[in-house]
């Protein structure tokens, strides 16, 4: 199916969207890639909705993407005798093991590995930083603290720590279950959340051994401090602002999302900024002028894709969010005075190899050349990702003869990715090149594409080849 956009959409289910009726709606709408969020829902709510998934992408022959996003290891306090306390700003209150209902003066904070490394001034957020206490007094088993606003503190509020790496794992005992069924049912990416540094994405990459992409979820300052580090371990970045905006300053979060769009690009993998993109629509029908405009700020800033939660999950107007969404995109990417992603490509100058040098070229022939299309030949997805990095002006269609490598390039920035035959020689890959572009209606008659691939065929990191074929009617090529 082709979209008149370039940035790709994710859109979460949830209870507002897992009927199979509302998961093709929203794929007419545009979505891209559907993201199961395993914090909520059932194991066999998310086979459903993987298979119901899979069923559309037979129906409309379109390879199609879906994301597990793993909960990853929140902090939160216990339960209180009355469900919820008043605390007042000055107050002093404790964070222990006892296991004990909670009270005006003390909660359980279950998690006995991280007491030793919080010392005194460590600023401990509740409930997404709406209540701050200051650690006072640090001993083994309990904490204690100043209470440096008034607030309502209640049952299972989170706990966001953000001056130090916590010594915790990324992946919780859950998360691993989780991380286990997800490959087996063949999801494409897995989100890693609360990623710290690089060993949290080694970690993940032994467990998962290339069965799926793993995207790292920068939601804490010390990612943010490792983001190079990080980006280049990992297949992707997202850009989780939700807990990113409580553990620093909210007027700090713009221009880090700008700072780690402007480094994945330069590192050329996939990024995707995400939470309350469009909140309100999780009630309203329209969104707020704001909201369109931080949508529109990540296209401008050539993000790869952005990404509903709520919205599409729990919301009211689930299809109402990705059809806006959707002309967002479409407008901000037709404004030809402000929206050009080309000037950060030229950034980095280091050695590049065979599969650099043909994307060059490919991106260079199609700009001056007047091409409709690039077409990559790829069995691993990487010179079809490459390509993405360019941000040619022409749309990208990526092929791969492996159906598990096309739907995990749904998400890259420009490309729409088709699971095709294999070639085994330069004649037949023009072809099925030309073939499969017509089909799809992504090209017309006496359209210019630009193929790539790789000699010897069907052999994965093998990039070194280039043609230009002019589409004829009822013929696949000159």
């Amino acid at each position: 199916m082709k979209r008149n956009r370039k940035a790709k959409i994710l859109a979460t289910l949830g209870p507002s969207s897992s009927s199979p009726k509302l998961i093709e709606e929203l794929f007419i709408a545009g979505c891209d890639v559907f993201r199961l969020n395993f914090s909520h829902g059932s194991i066999e709510t998310h086979r459903s909705n993987i298979k119901t998934i899979r069923q559309i992408e037979k129906k409309y022959n379109h390879a199609t993407c879906i994301l597990a996003d793993l909960q990853g290891p929140k902090l939160r306090v216990g339960n209180f005798a009355n469900k919820e306390e008043k605390l007042v700003k000055g107050d002093l209150f404790q964070l222990d093991l006892k296991n004990e209902l909670g009270s005006k003066s003390r909660v359980n904070f279950p998690h006995p590995n991280i007491y030793e490394n919080l010392t005194p001034n460590t600023i401990l957020l509740i409930n997404d930083g709406r209540i701050r206490l200051q650690i006072i007094e640090q001993k083994k088993d309990s904490l204690k603290t100043e209470v440096l606003n008034d607030g309502v503190i209640s049952d299972n509020k989170g706990v966001n720590i953000p001056d130090i790496i916590l010594p915790i794992d990324s992946l919780t005992t859950k998360d691993k279950s989780d991380l286990m069924k997800a490959l087996e049912m063949e999801v494409d990416w897995v989100a890693l959340s609360f990623v710290q540094q690089l060993e949290d994405i080694k970690n993940i990459k032994q467990i998962v051994k290339n069965k799926a992409l793993i995207m790292a979820k920068i939601e804490k300052p010390s990612a943010v401090k490792n983001v190079d580090e990080i980006i280049n371990a990992a297949d992707g970045i997202m850009i989780a602002r939700g807990d990113l905006g409580v553990e620093m300053p909210p007027e700090r979060v713009p221009i880090v999302q700008k700072n780690i769009i402007k480094r994945c690009r330069s590192f050329g993998k996939p990024v995707v900024v995400a939470t309350q993109m469009l909140e309100s629509m999780i009630t309203n029908l329209v969104p707020s002028r704001a909201e369109a405009s931080d949508v529109a700020n990540a296209i401008y800033d050539g993000t790869d894709a952005v990404m509903l939660s709520g919205e599409s999950a729990i919301g009211n107007f689930p299809i109402e969010s990705v059809t806006t969404m959707n002309k967002i995109i479409e407008y901000v990417e037709a404004d030809k005075n402000n929206f050009d992603l080309e000037f950060e490509t030229q950034e980095l100058n280091h050695k590049i190899d065979n599969t650099d040098a043909i994307t060059n070229a490919a991106y260079s022939i199609a700009k001056n050349a007047g091409a409709k299309a690039i077409i990559t030949f790829s069995v691993s997805g990487k010179t079809t990702m490459r390509m993405a990095k360019e941000r040619a002006p022409v749309q990208i269609i990526g092929l791969s003869p492996n159906i598990r490598t096309a739907r995990k390039m749904q998400i890259l920035w420009g490309v729409n990715s088709c699971f095709s035959p294999d070639s085994e020689n330069a004649t037949e890959m023009v072809n099925i090149a030309c073939s499969v572009a017509k089909d799809k209606k992504l090209v017309s008659a006496d359209d210019n594409v630009v193929i790539t691939a790789g000699v010897p065929f069907g052999n994965a990191g093998s990039t070194n080849l280039l043609r230009i074929a002019k589409i004829i009617a009822n013929k696949n090529l000159t």
